[in-house]
């Protein structure tokens, strides 16, 4: 087994594991605003909602520190900091670059099947914009950019971008649910589809990067 196989077998390791399994589940629970900003995350209680014991809590709670979602106050506690409107609008600035980067990337990677998948998606938006299915457009949104993830070939910016994604989401879905939002996102995808089908790197990293800059100005009409 080479280096790069071993590193995604413990990636998969470690979410199974009891400690990355508390640590997902905390990491979702903080995103989707289940606590609140500086609400103390008391070990004995969580541990006793999962059923675990307080030790795999602890570690997680360290992880979801180093992220930056809770700080741990020595002989205090840990406490929610979570992802504030500034921290909103600086991951979609850095995703703006990186998106682009993986768009041009992607490129050079992506297969067939792939380009079918993302169009695929693209007319199911369009179907479910019009029957105003807000959940389902969320999932295939989320779908749409997972496989120019996969496609990137590089499990660095996957890895980093993902992260992004997922951190963001609860906004992604006001984002959405804004006026016209739907259906101006979804054309945007067509054309960086259609960018990736001509293999042309430079447009599809133009396209991406023009993508998030477009949410932003979508997020500030919503107010955030």
């Amino acid at each position: 087994m080479d280096d790069s196989s071993k590193e995604v077998q413990q990636e998969v390791t470690d979410k199974y594991s009891l400690r990355g399994r508390v640590f997902h589940r905390l990491r979702e629970d903080i995103l989707s605003g289940k606590y609140e900003k500086d609400e103390e995350l008391r070990e004995i209680t969580i541990a006793s909602e999962l059923g675990v014991s307080r030790t795999p809590v602890r570690e997680a709670l360290r992880q979801l520190e180093l992220e930056g979602l809770v700080r741990i106050i020595p002989n205090k506690g840990a406490y929610v900091t979570g992802i504030s409107a500034g921290d909103i609008h600086d991951i979609y600035h850095i995703r703006s670059y990186l998106e682009g980067l993986c768009a041009r990337w992607a490129c050079e990677h992506i297969t067939q099947e792939q380009l079918e998948q993302l169009e695929e998606i693209v007319y199911l938006c369009e179907f479910h914009a019009k029957k105003k299915h807000l959940e389902q457009i969320v999932e295939l949104d989320n779908k749409f950019h997972e496989i120019i993830y996969e496609a990137c070939n590089s499990k660095m910016l996957e890895h980093v971008l993902r992260d992004f994604h997922h951190y963001v989401e609860r906004v992604r879905r006001i984002s959405l649910a804004g006026e016209n939002r739907v259906e101006n996102s979804n054309k945007e995808h067509m054309a960086i589809l259609e960018a990736l089908k001509q293999r042309d790197g430079a447009l599809a990293e133009k396209l991406a990067h023009e993508h998030m800059i477009q949410t932003i100005d979508n997020l500030k009409k919503c107010g955030l």
